[in-house]
C-alpha cells in the first residue's frame, strides 16, 4: 500500500483502457478490505464499508474523504448515515478501474485508521 500512498491521481478524461480483471486483482492485494464489484454496464468499481460509533464520526470521516478527493482530483460515490459510511470508487471517464482508484482507496484507508 505504501507505494500507492506516495502517488498522486493523474487526471483522466478517457482514452485510457481500464484494468482487466487480472490487473484489478493484482492491485486489490495492495488495498485491504476493498471489494471488487461489477455494476451496471459491466463496469467494475471498488467498494468498502466503514463502521463508526455514531453519526458525527461517520460525517467527520466523509468530510476527510472529501478533502482527499479534492486534493487528488478523483471523486468517489459516498453513502453514509448513523455509524457507517460506504465508499465506491471507479474511473467514470473510462468506465472501469485504473490505478487512480487504488491510490484513492489507499489514502482513504490511511485516514480510516487514524
Amino acid at each position: 500500500m505504501s507505494d500507492l500512498l506516495s502517488k498522486k491521481c493523474m487526471p483522466c478524461e478517457g482514452g485510457v483502457i481500464p484494468f482487466d480483471i487480472s490487473e484489478i486483482h493484482k492491485y486489490q492485494k495492495k488495498v485491504d478490505g476493498w471489494d471488487i464489484v461489477k455494476g451496471k454496464e459491466e463496469i467494475y468499481f471498488l467498494s468498502k464499508k466503514f463502521k463508526f460509533e455514531n453519526f458525527l464520526k461517520s460525517q467527520d470521516f466523509v468530510n476527510e474523504v472529501g478533502k482527499i478527493s479534492e486534493e487528488e482530483g478523483h471523486h468517489p460515490d459516498i453513502f453514509y448515515g448513523w455509524g457507517y459510511a460506504e465508499i465506491k470508487v471507479t474511473t467514470h471517464a473510462i468506465k472501469g478501474l485504473s490505478e487512480n482508484d487504488f491510490i484513492l482507496a489507499a489514502k482513504i484507508d490511511k485516514i480510516s485508521n487514524v
